[in-house]
C-alpha cells in the first residue's frame, strides 16, 4: 500500500550466490549452494566418489550387451536382437511421450499463464504474449446465467408465496393500522438476476469455497400493495440492483450433499435504483428518492452486508449453524487518521470574486461500521490525529472507503476520496500508509491486531500497553465480545394480558445494542449477534433489558459481570440466565466470548506534524517494552492427529461360559475319572486377564467382562486358553483366537467357537467394539445399563473413553543454578497412569504424546497431571472430567496453568471424553406405566411428582407415599410433591437372579429440621424375612442422595413373577431417636412387568 522503495538486502548466506551471477528468480536448496561452493578436487587427482561413478556406468553399459550374449549362447540369429532392441525403443519412445503429455497438462491446470508463454517461446513467438491474450482473476459465467434464465419463473413463484404467506402476516401484526395490509399484484418480470463475473478464492482453509459474484439486476419486477383501511395503493415497477455478492459453502462434509451449508452477503453496501409506482411515486420526488433508496439500503445492510449474512442449511441438525450465521471476526484492525494536505478550497464569498478556505472532516468506513472525525475548521491542511477501531468479518474482501467533506450549513461539498483494499492484508501481517486522489493527499497509518485469542494470559500486559497510548476520541480496546442473543421463556404478559413483542437492549457503558422485535409471544427466539469493544473488562459489566417494544415497559432485566468471563474456559459463558424483575420463570439463553486484542506490531507514535505526501515515516513507529512485539508466538491450540480420540477402540470382551471340556482329574492312577477345575486366560493388545477357577465342572459358567483399548495395529487376535486348575501344574485345555481385525468390522460377535488343540470342548463369547461418540446424550442411559450388564464377579463397567493430548509446556521453572530441567508428565486417574517421554535441558518442552484413559464415572473422577524432573515436581494440574460433560464436543483444547510451579508456567493440551454406547448390550430401558396409563402414552424419559398418600390407599404403582403424622387433620393427599426414585429392576436370565439397581433419590422431603441421612430399603412381597432385604450403604446429610447400587435376589423366573418388590427411603438415625417412620415408599408388582427386557423406572 505504500509507495515507497525499499531495495532488497542479501543475508551473507545470499551474497556469494548472487556475486557468481546467480539467476534470479531461483532458489537453491542449501545442499545445491554447498556444491556451488565447493571448489572440488584438485586437477591432478580423482576422488573416491568419482571413482565409483565411473565404475557405476561402466558396469550398467555392461549390461546393455548381457541380452546380445545370451542370444548367441542359444545360437538365435542377430534379427532377433534387433527384433528386440527395436520394440524396445519404441516402448521408450511412447513412455517418455506418455510423460511429456502428463507433465504439459499439468504444467497447464497449476499455472496456464507459464505454460502459455513456455509454448509461445519455444514457437519462436517470444516471451511476450499479444496485446489480447489474458488471464482474468474474474471468470465469465453464461452457463450459471442460461440456467437462472430457465428458472427464473420458478424463482417468481417461490417469491409470491413467500411475500403472501410470511411477509404479508409479519406487516400485519407489526402495525394494528396495517391490519388490512395485502400484496395485489407480485410479478418478478422476464428478465432475470447476471451474474457478470465469478471470482473463486483458494485461500488457505481447506474447509470452505469461497466465491465472489458480480450480481447485476435490472429488471421489469411489479410489485404492488393495498392497504384497505386507508384507500392507499402503492408499488414498485422496475428496480436496478449491483454488487459484489460473497457466497461460502461451508462446511464441507464427507457426505451427500458435501457442502453443509450456504452463507451470503455483500461486502459492500449494494447500489439501488427503485422505480415507484402509486402513492409512492412521491418518493421520486429530488431529494427524497435518495432519502428513500437510502433507507431501503439500509434495511438490506441490515440483514445481508457484513457482518450480516444469510444463512441457508443444506443439511438437518446443523450444529455449526449459529457459528456460520454470526462467526467470531477475525481480527480487530486499528486505523490512524492522522492528516490531509493540500485540500481544494470550497467556500467563496461574494459570488466567488474572495476565495476563502474549507471546514474539511473526513467519514472513514469498512462495511457498516462508519466513522466520522471532527470538523477542522478553516484549515486546507488539517490534522486530526484520531484513532478507529473496525471489526473485520472477513479475508480476503473487505475495503477502507475514505471520504473528505467540507462542513456547510446547507449541503456539504465533497472534497475527494481514497479506498484501500484487502483489510485482510494488514491482518496478515502488512502495514499500509497513504491514500491519495487528484486535488490533494490523505495520510493515514493503519495498523493490525492479529487473533483475537482466547485466553487471559496476555490481558495483563495489553492493558500496561494500551495505558501508554494517546488515542482519540476513544481510548483503544483491550479486548472485544461477542453476544450471541439466541431466545427467552416464558416472559411476563403485558398488562393488557396480551402476548408481548419483545426486544432486547445490551449496554455497556455509553454503548448500547438492541435487538429486532418478535411479535405477539412469550417465549421469542431472537437469534442474532452483537459486538463490542472493552478497554477494561475486568470492570466492565453488560446490563441486558428486555421490553415489550410496543409500550417499552420493561418485562425482566439480568446484569452479568464481564469478570466472570476471565474465570471461564476459553472466556465463553454459554448457558441460561434468569431474569430479574420479570415472572419466575423467566430466563434467557445467551452465549457470551470475549477475545483478548493481541496486539501484533508496532503502534504508530503519533506526532505533532503530519508526514509530508507520499513518504510516511516509520522510522518513529517503536514497540513498547514489553509489548507483544518481543514476544515469541506461540499456538493456542494443541495440534493432535485430525482423528485424535476416535482412532482408538475399546473391546469389550465377555467370557460367558464353555461346555464339553475334558476331564483332567483322575484318581487312584485312573481308574476313577473326575472333572476338572477350569478357568480361563485371555490376551489383547499387551494385556492380560484371568478368570475365576469354576471347581469340578466340566461345562462351567464364568459371566466376567473385560475392556481393553487397541488400536488398529495389523495382526492383533484376541486368545483365550482354559488350563484346568490343580496342585503342581496346570492341565491344558484347549485354545482358540479371534482375529482383532473380524471384532473391528463387524463391531461384535456372540458365538460358540471350538477349542483348538483338544478332542473336545467350545467356548462361548461376546465380543463388542464400542467406538468413543463426542456427545453426552446417552451417558445416562450407558450408566444405568452398565449397572444391569455389569456381573456380581466383576468390575464395574466403563462408560466413557479419556484421550489426553500432551503438546507442550512453557516457562516451566528452573533447576538449581538456573539450569534448564529436563521434564516429563505423569498422568494418573484412579490407579492407572502414564509416563511421556523425556524432554532434554529445557525450560519449554514439546512432548506431542497422546494417551488413553477408560473412565467409570465421568461425574466424579478427575485427570490428575504432575510435570516431574528427575523425581522433582516442576507443576500439577487436576482436571475434573465434570467439567468435559459441560463443553461442546466433550473436549478441552487450551493453555492450562500449572499449580505448584511458577506464576507463568503452562501446559498445552487436548482433554477430550467419547462415551461408549453398547448397542448389543441385551438391555432395553423402558418407563413403568402408572395406573391408567398406556406404556405408548407414557413419554420415556418423564418425570412424574410424587404426592404423600396414607399407606394402605390405594393409587398408582409408582407413588411414592408415607403415612402422615398423628394430627388432628385428615389424611388427604399433600399439595406438595415428596420426592423421587429412579430404580431399575430386571431379571437376568443368565445369572437367573432379580436385580435391582436403586440409580438415585431426588428432592426428598424431610419430616424433621435436620437434613437426613437416607438409604433404600428394599423388601421382596410377600415374606419379609432376612432372605428378601435388601438394602444400600447410608448417604450424609443430602436430600438428593446418589447410589447407584446393584441389590440380588437368586430366585427363579417363575417365582419372581408373583411378587411383589417394596422399596423403603429410611432415614438411619440412632436407636434411641423417635424418628422411625420412613421418608416414603413404592410399590411395584412383578407381574405386571416384563422383567426380561428390563424395567427402567426413572421415578417412582
Amino acid at each position: 500500500m505504500g509507495r515507497g522503495f525499499h531495495a532488497p538486502s542479501l543475508s551473507p548466506a545470499e551474497i556469494p550466490a548472487a556475486a557468481r551471477g546467480a539467476r534470479p528468480g531461483v532458489t537453491m536448496e542449501p545442499s545445491q549452494e554447498a556444491e556451488v561452493l565447493d571448489p572440488g578436487p584438485s586437477p591432478g587427482g580423482l576422488s573416491s566418489a568419482e571413482a565409483l561413478a565411473a565404475l557405476g556406468a561402466f558396469g550398467r553399459r555392461l549390461l546393455w550387451l548381457l541380452p546380445v550374449y545370451l542370444a548367441g549362447r542359444s545360437g538365435l540369429s542377430v534379427g532377433f536382437v534387433l527384433l528386440g532392441l527395436a520394440v524396445y525403443l519404441g516402448w521408450k519412445g511412447a513412455r517418455r511421450g506418455k510423460e511429456r503429455s502428463l507433465l504439459a497438462a499439468k504444467l497447464l491446470l497449476g499455472d496456464e499463464r507459464a505454460a502459455v508463454r513456455a509454448t509461445a517461446a519455444g514457437a519462436g513467438l517470444g516471451r511476450e504474449l499479444p496485446a489480447w491474450v489474458n488471464f482474468p482473476d474474474v471468470e465469465k459465467a453464461e452457463w450459471l446465467n442460461k440456467i437462472l434464465a430457465q428458472a427464473w419463473p420458478f424463482f417468481g413463484q417461490y417469491m409470491e408465496k413467500l411475500l403472501v404467506e410470511n411477509i404479508a402476516p409479519s406487516i400485519r401484526a407489526s402495525n394494528t393500522h396495517l391490519q388490512t395490509f395485502t400484496f395485489t399484484k407480485i410479478d418478478m418480470g422476464e428478465k432475470p438476476l447476471k451474474i457478470m463475473g465469478v471470482k473463486v478464492h483458494t485461500g488457505a482453509n481447506k474447509q470452505q469455497i469461497l466465491l465472489d459474484l458480480n450480481v447485476s439486476y435490472a429488471g421489469d419486477v411489479q410489485i404492488d400493495v393495498e392497504v384497505k383501511k386507508f384507500f392507499c395503493k402503492a408499488g414498485v415497477k422496475g428496480m436496478q440492483l449491483h454488487g459484489m455478492l460473497r457466497v461460502i459453502l461451508e462446511p464441507l462434509i464427507g457426505d451427500v450433499p458435501i457442502v453443509g451449508a450456504l452463507t451470503m452477503f455483500f461486502i459492500r453496501r449494494p447500489t439501488l435504483s427503485i422505480n415507484w409506482t402509486g402513492m409512492t411515486n412521491l418518493l421520486d420526488i429530488p431529494g427524497l428518492s435518495s432519502m428513500s433508496d437510502t433507507m431501503i439500503m439500509d434495511s438490506i445492510a441490515s440483514f445481508l452486508v457484513l457482518p450480516n449474512r444469510l444463512l441457508v442449511p443444506l443439511v438437518p441438525d446443523l450444529h455449526e449453524a449459529a457459528q456460520l450465521r454470526s462467526p467470531l471476526p477475525r481480527g480487530v484492525v486499528r486505523v490512524h487518521l492522522l492528516a490531509a494536505r493540500d485540500l481544494q478550497s470550497k467556500d467563496k464569498y461574494v459570488k466567488g470574486l474572495i476565495e476563502g478556505k474549507s471546514d474539511p472532516y473526513a467519514i472513514v468506513r469498512v462495511g457498516t461500521q462508519v466513522f466520522t472525525s471532527r470538523v477542522i475548521n478553516e484549515n486546507l491542511n488539517p490534522t486530526w490525529n484520531e484513532t478507529y477501531e473496525f471489526v473485520v468479518h472477513e479475508v480476503p474482501g473487505q475495503e477502507l472507503e475514505v471520504e473528505l467533506f467540507d462542513k456547510d450549513p446547507d449541503q456539504d461539498d465533497f472534497l475527494g476520496s481514497g479506498l484501500e483494499q484487502g483489510v485482510g492484508m494488514w491482518l496478515g501481517g502488512q502495514e499500509g500508509s497513504s491514500a491519495g486522489w487528484e486535488t490533494g493527499f490523505f495520510c493515514l497509518f493503519l495498523g493490525r491486531i492479529l487473533d483475537p485469542l482466547p485466553h487471559l494470559s496476555p490481558l495483563h500486559q495489553v492493558l500496561q500497553r494500551n495505558k501508554g497510548i494517546s488515542s482519540k476520541p476513544e481510548p483503544p480496546s483491550a479486548a472485544i465480545l461477542v453476544v450471541y442473543l439466541d431466545r427467552a421463556q416464558e416472559l411476563p404478559l403485558a398488562k393488557s394480558g396480551k402476548e408481548p413483542n419483545p426486544i432486547v437492549q445490551l449496554s455497556i457503558q455509553d454503548v448500547t445494542r438492541e435487538s429486532k422485535a418478535v411479535y405477539n409471544t412469550i417465549s421469542p427466539v431472537w437469534d442474532d449477534a452483537f459486538r463490542f469493544f472493552l478497554q477494561d473488562p475486568a470492570n466492565e459489566e453488560v446490563d441486558i433489558q428486555v421490553k415489550d417494544d410496543s409500550r417499552q415497559a420493561g418485562l425482566g432485566s439480568v446484569t452479568v459481570r464481564l469478570a466472570r468471563l476471565l474465570s471461564a474456559d476459553e472466556l465463553t459463558l454459554d448457558q441460561w440466565f434468569q431474569l430479574e424483575n420479570s415472572g419466575p420463570s423467566s430466563r434467557i439463553y445467551m452465549k457470551l466470548v470475549m477475545r483478548v486484542l493481541y496486539l501484533d506490531a508496532p503502534e504508530v507514535c503519533h506526532t505533532a506534524q503530519p508526514c509530508a505526501p507520499g513518504q510516511l515515516d516509520l522510522s518513529e513507529t517503536t514497540a513498547y517494552v514489553g509489548s507483544s512485539v518481543d514476544l515469541p508466538s506461540r499456538p493456542t491450540k494443541s495440534s493432535p492427529d485430525a482423528q485424535f480420540g476416535m482412532e482408538v477402540h475399546v473391546i469389550r470382551i465377555h467370557l460367558l461360559e464353555a461346555e464339553s471340556l475334558i476331564a483332567k482329574d483322575n484318581f487312584m492312577g485312573g481308574m476313577i475319572k473326575g472333572k476338572s477345575d477350569p478357568y480361563a486366560k485371555v490376551r489383547l493388545g499387551g494385556q492380560r486377564f484371568r478368570s475365576r477357577v469354576i471347581k469340578e465342572d466340566l461345562n462351567p459358567r464364568w459371566n466376567e467382562i473385560y475392556e481393553v483399548i487397541v488400536n488398529e495395529i495389523p495382526g492383533q487376535e484376541v486368545e483365550f486358553e482354559l488350563y484346568d486348575k490343580d496342585v503342581d501344574k496346570d492341565d491344558f485345555l484347549g485354545r482358540c483366537k479371534v482375529p482383532l481385525k473380524r471384532v473391528l468390522s463387524s463391531r461384535f460377535i456372540d458365538e460358540w467357537i471350538p477349542l483348538e488343540d483338544v478332542k473336545s470342548g467350545r467356548l462361548h463369547l461376546k465380543l463388542e467394539c464400542l467406538p468413543p461418540t463426542p456427545s453426552a446424550a446417552e451417558l445416562e442411559q450407558v450408566l444405568m445399563v452398565n449397572s444391569l450388564v455389569q456381573t456380581a464377579r466383576s468390575e464395574e463397567l466403563s462408560s466413557t473413553l479419556l484421550s489426553v493430548f500432551v503438546d507442550r509446556a512453557s516457562d516451566l521453572p528452573l533447576r538449581k543454578g538456573s539450569k534448564p530441567p529436563s521434564p516429563y508428565v505423569s498422568l494418573s486417574v484412579r490407579d492407572i497412569s502414564y509416563k511421556s517421554k523425556v524432554s532434554s535441558q529445557t525450560a519449554d518442552p514439546v512432548w506431542d504424546e497422546a494417551f488413553s484413559f477408560l473412565i467409570k464415572r465421568p461425574h466424579v473422577e478427575s485427570l490428575e497431571l504432575q510435570v516431574k524432573d528427575d523425581g522433582n515436581v516442576l507443576g500439577s494440574l487436576s482436571v475434573p472430567l465434570s467439567q468435559l460433560l459441560e463443553t461442546e464436543g466433550l473436549a478441552l483444547d487450551h493453555w492450562f496453568q500449572l499449580s505448584r510451579s511458577g506464576p507463568s508456567s503452562q501446559i498445552l493440551m487436548r482433554v477430550q471424553l467419547g462415551v461408549l454406547v453398547s448397542q448389543h448390550s441385551g438391555v432395553e430401558a423402558l418407563s413403568t406405566p402408572a395406573a391408567g396409563e398406556d406404556e405408548e402414552s407414557l413419554p420415556r424419559g418423564s418425570e412424574s411428582e410424587l404426592y404423600i398418600a396414607e399407606d394402605g390407599e390405594a393409587g398408582s404403582t409408582q407413588e411414592l407415599r408415607q403415612r402422615l403424622p398423628q394430627t388432628d387433620s385428615s389424611s388427604e393427599l399433600s399439595d406438595s410433591p415428596l420426592g423421587q426414585l429412579r430404580l431399575t429392576v430386571w431379571y437376568h436370565t443368565d445369572e437367573r437372579k432379580l436385580i435391582a439397581v436403586v440409580h438415585a433419590c431426588r428432592n426428598l422431603r424431610s419430616s424433621s429440621k435436620e437434613i437426613p441421612d437416607p438409604y433404600v430399603s428394599l423388601i421382596l412381597l410377600p415374606d419379609k424375612s432376612r432372605a428378601t432385604k435388601r438394602k444400600t450403604s447410608v448417604r450424609k446429610r443430602t436430600l438428593n442422595p446418589e447410589f447407584n447400587e446393584r441389590l440380588e435376589w437368586e430366585l427363579p423366573l417363575e417365582d419372581v413373577q408373583h411378587r411383589k418388590l417394596e422399596a423403603y427411603i429410611k432415614n438411619s438415625v440412632s436407636f434411641m431417636s423417635r424418628e422411625k417412620e420412613p421418608i416414603g415408599k413404592v410399590h411395584l408388582d412383578l407381574s405386571q412387568m416384563d422383567l426380561t427386557q428390563g424395567v427402567a423406572s426413572p421415578s417412582c
